[in-house]
């Protein structure tokens, strides 16, 4: 009996493949931090029966139509703007995602984020490695305080709802944006709802966690970043493209916010020469939300949980299109 093919987009731990090679026939890309290019991921979905992808995969119609054995597509992320998922569902491919397992890592990191910001904790330590520290000073590299501030949620799903848990113990204020009312949010935290005019024009802190889609893509505008405080800061870990950068980059150099802390960027990754890059206000990160070891492996897992469930047929654990398989 042929063994079902499972091609890997990126290069994994050993124990990743060790599980899949124990019932599947398994291929990785040879890299880790490079992307699979795309003529290859053509033709290995050519003959796959399962894909475990990364969001910088571009998984669309044209694939799923050169794919006619592919069953199931696991994304390594919580989202999965990555992949078109009318097409995936027209073309049968279960598309299941990692939820949950990364939530208070990628809120710890969302924290770190703003604290660092604030606290210009990555141009202190560029300060000292460079040897500029000669003496101690009164006004030498301050920031600005967290504890007893409003922090400005916009996105309060579970990821923001561990960010607002995070804040309430440094004594913040929380203040949210959703598509709907967080009751739990707001009862056990005391977070308060806010509009998003509104919540721009309180916040010392706006924090970007909300998904991707059609209703926030470009959703930070020049005018939104007017509207906050000349000494507020603007926090993105969620996804590049709610951003209008160049909106973002006029606003730090006008003085319209303070200063911004960006772990996700329009086109991923930034090049050397990208403004952001040469601004003293601006903490940029690599996209390293959920990188731990432990959160990244707990994700490949459960990847490798939805596409054993899937050959099985059985329900996968995070099925995104549920239109697509009845179980």
């Amino acid at each position: 009996m042929v063994k079902p093919f499972v091609y890997v987009t990126r290069k994994v731990p050993e124990e990743i493949v060790t599980r899949l090679s124990a019932s599947y026939e398994v291929e990785t890309w040879c890299e880790e931090d490079k992307a699979v290019p795309r003529n290859i991921l053509i033709e290995k979905a050519s003959t796959a029966d399962a894909l475990l992808t990364v969001i910088s995969d571009g998984v669309d119609e044209e694939l799923f139509s050169h794919a006619p054995q592919l069953k199931v597509v696991a994304n390594m992320a919580v989202g999965f703007d990555n992949i078109d998922l009318e097409a995936a569902s027209r073309h049968g491919v279960a598309i299941c995602n990692t939820p949950d397992v990364l939530t208070d890592t990628t809120a710890d990191l969302t924290f770190a984020l703003l604290l660092a910001t604030a606290r210009r904790m990555t141009e202190a330590s560029e300060f000292v490695k460079e040897g500029r520290w000669t003496s101690w000073a009164p006004m030498m590299l301050v920031g600005t305080d967290v504890h007893h501030k409003k922090i400005g949620i916009v996105g309060m799903g579970k990821i923001g709802t561990a960010v607002a848990k995070r804040a309430a113990g440094f004594d913040m204020e929380i203040l949210y944006h959703n598509r709907r009312r967080h009751e739990v949010a707001e009862e056990m935290l005391g977070a308060q709802y806010r509009s998003f005019d509104e919540l721009l024009e309180e916040a010392d802190f706006v924090v970007c966690l909300a998904p991707l889609n059609e209703d926030t893509r470009g959703l930070f505008q020049r005018e939104h970043f007017q509207k906050m405080k000349q000494d507020a800061m603007f926090i993105n870990a969620s996804r590049g493209p709610i951003i209008n950068e160049k909106a973002l980059i006029d606003a730090l150099k006008a003085g319209d916010i303070a200063a911004a802390g960006l772990d996700v960027f329009d086109k991923e990754p930034i090049s050397a020469d990208h403004p952001f890059l040469s601004m003293k206000n601006v903490v940029a990160l690599p996209h390293i939300g959920s990188a731990s070891r432990e959160t990244r492996i707990a994700m490949m897992m459960t990847c490798c949980d939805n596409i054993e469930a899937v050959f099985d047929e059985r329900p996968p654990k995070t099925l995104v299109n549920k239109d697509v398989l009845q179980f």
